[in-house]
């Protein structure tokens, strides 16, 4: 399975992207200072050019962690529109700089250029990703979730089977193991769903998920079982536990969905990019 990166990679991804683009931005403002044969004026202006990237690249990421850090839909998304506004000011300035030095540069200032121009294409693409999640705000979203209706469903399911038995307490020992199972399946399904909202690695989700998938076939299979014996079917803490679980496991549902996944690796070729995380 590839390794994938989680929105706080995301982050550090796209924290260290802008700082290697501004590296890459400075390493143009100093060429531009060593050219002798320049202009001044030419001087100038490509060193404004770059300064005002540089200022731009910055806003654009702090604006970007903004997007990400914001508690709700409203401020992620003006944060986002500034991130965006931010990084199509770079990208206009980086196209003027590209018409000025090809008019008579250096070849050095040019390749400096097209490593920037390549890089930053790249961080365009983590860019739109990680936007793209943040005005979601669905980790938060699905932490709503989690503690609110999920787990009063859940409350509901368990505190239905303890009343079930407390009721059956004469009841045979089988029934009353079965039903002691689904008990202790639906808390051991409430308390695995924020472990794995806040999770970043998807080889731990996705073992999150498979022990969240057998403890789900054991809820189901115990409530079939005991809603199959004649004598309980119209047990009403029976159905009262049924009809909670059920809503428990469409909360469950809503939040895994949230829990977006994100791009690979592999889809960042720039190597400044791309190695400021291990793949």
């Amino acid at each position: 399975m590839k390794l994938k990166l989680g929105i706080g990679d995301l982050i550090r991804v796209g924290v260290g992207a802008a700082v290697m683009l501004l590296l890459a931005l400075l390493a143009l403002h100093y060429q531009g200072q060593r050219s002798p044969d320049r202009q001044i004026e030419l001087k100038a202006r490509k060193v404004d050019l770059v300064e005002r990237m540089r200022y731009s690249l910055a806003a654009a990421s702090e604006a970007e962690k903004s997007a990400v850090l914001a508690v709700t839909d409203q401020d992620s998304q003006a944060f986002a529109d500034q991130t965006r506004a931010a990084t199509a000011e770079v990208e206009r300035l980086r196209t003027t700089l590209g018409e000025m030095l090809a008019d008579g540069a250096g070849q050095r200032e040019k390749e400096q250029l097209a490593v920037f121009s390549e890089c930053f294409a790249d961080y365009q693409r983590i860019d739109r990703d990680l936007l793209a999640l943040a005005v979601k705000n669905t980790n938060i979203k699905a932490f709503a979730l989690a503690f609110g209706p999920a787990a009063e469903a859940a409350k509901e399911a368990e505190s239905a089977l303890a009343r079930f038995l407390a009721r059956h307490v004469v009841s045979p020992q089988k029934m009353l193991l079965v039903a002691a199972g689904a008990q202790a399946a639906v808390l051991r399904l409430e308390t695995r769903l924020a472990p794995h909202i806040a999770e970043q690695s998807d080889q731990k989700m996705d073992e999150l998920e498979a022990l969240m998938a057998k403890d789900d076939r054991e809820v189901r299979a115990a409530l079939d079982n005991l809603a199959a014996q004649p004598a309980l079917r119209a047990d009403p803490d029976l159905a009262t536990a049924r009809a909670s679980y059920a809503r428990f496991s469409e909360f469950r549902t809503q939040i895994l969905t949230l829990r977006a996944r994100t791009p690979t690796c592999a889809r960042l070729p720039c190597p400044w990019i791309r190695n400021a995380r291990r793949c």
